[in-house]
């Protein structure tokens, strides 16, 4: 599925994320769930290079997370796509990194699987 389809059925299946966008390896937003998109998209973008600056030997930051008493902010990168969403008040971590993991884990569904070969049924040796 794309990247809007991927942010459609997100929205569907989770109750906390309010909003989200999917970056592409250059930071250019891919799709969004609203109309905010860009201004998430330079929120994730300035989270990440922030926490980067922390640890700057520890590699690419891969996960991001901001905790306000109004909600969250929380940021993932895989291979080369991003995904960040707001939520409402006390969100469950885990449960809201496993969905926008899982979101960006469909954006390449679509590619063609191989397919294994069924194996021709062996005649039999009578002869």
């Amino acid at each position: 599925m794309d990247a809007t389809q991927a942010l459609a059925e997100l929205a569907e299946l989770s109750s906390q994320v309010e909003r989200a966008v999917v970056l592409d390896a250059k930071g250019t937003a891919l799709a969004s769930t609203g109309d905010e998109g860009d201004a998430l998209a330079r929120s994730a973008l300035e989270l990440l290079a922030s926490a980067g600056e922390l640890h700057p030997s520890a590699g690419e930051v891969t996960r991001a997370e901001v905790e306000l008493a109004e909600g969250g902010l929380f940021v993932l990168r895989e291979g080369d796509r991003t995904i960040a969403a707001t939520t409402g008040p006390n969100p469950t971590s885990g449960l809201v990194a496993y969905d926008l993991r899982t979101c960006l884990q469909g954006i390449d569904e679509d590619k063609p699987k191989r397919r294994r070969t069924a194996r021709k049924p062996k005649e039999d040796a009578e002869g």
